[in-house]
């Protein structure tokens, strides 16, 4: 079971995706906020897989409140999705960059929220290609300057991390670089640890900042 927790100062919303995230087998709602203030102690008591974290809230708000679950427990502190419309773009960028697993629009279908909550889960990238490019295109100046962890990185690696920053999924990679999937997920972990970077989503951050795609 996909533990999971609501944080939406929005009642009906916060509602109606508990509706759809209770009616699937596999997904249990353990918790329902109507304030990240009180985020901490309910992951205490809780124990959510995935947080799903509106990111614009009275008081502290979900990058805020992202951010400080990720200080102060590091890799053992839930995945979280941030809930954003494109309005709020900047905002969801800065919820990535501080700790986020990636985000979800709330005008999303339920079908693409199910599978982004199940994928977060498995620790998987959950930003869709064609979002992720509005995105940075809107919020962020592409840098385009690239250090020496960079360098470091193989021919492979890199053609690597350009699709996997496009959106592939390691069996779409292994079947575009003729590898097997078990490889291209050893590439991946290579890649991440020699940029320094925590998961696939600050992948994606990373080669759209840098103008890789």
């Amino acid at each position: 079971m996909i533990r999971v927790a609501l944080v939406d100062d929005q009642p009906l919303f916060r509602d109606g995706i508990a509706m759809i995230l209770a009616s699937q087998p596999d997904i249990d709602v353990v918790a329902e906020l109507s304030s990240a203030r009180d985020v901490p102690a309910m992951v205490d008591e809780a124990g959510p897989d995935v947080i799903l974290m509106d990111v614009r809230m009275p008081g502290i708000d979900g990058i805020t409140a992202t951010a400080g679950l990720v200080a102060a427990r590091g890799d053992g502190a839930p995945k979280v999705l941030v809930l954003t419309t494109f309005d709020d773009d900047d905002a969801a960028a800065s919820a990535i960059e501080a700790g986020a697993s990636g985000f979800v629009l709330k005008d999303a279908q339920p079908d693409f929220l199910l599978a982004a909550i199940r994928a977060v889960a498995d620790g998987s990238q959950v930003v869709a290609a064609s979002a992720t490019r509005r995105l940075f295109e809107q919020t962020r100046v592409r840098s385009g300057g690239l250090g020496p962890e960079y360098d470091a990185l193989t021919p492979r690696e890199r053609e690597i991390l350009v699709r996997a920053a496009q959106g592939l999924s390691n069996a779409e990679i292994a079947a575009a670089e003729y590898l097997s999937e078990a490889t291209v997920k050893t590439h991946v972990s290579r890649i991440l640890t020699k940029l320094n970077l925590r998961d696939r989503v600050q992948l994606v951050v990373y080669a759209y900042e840098h103008g890789l795609v």
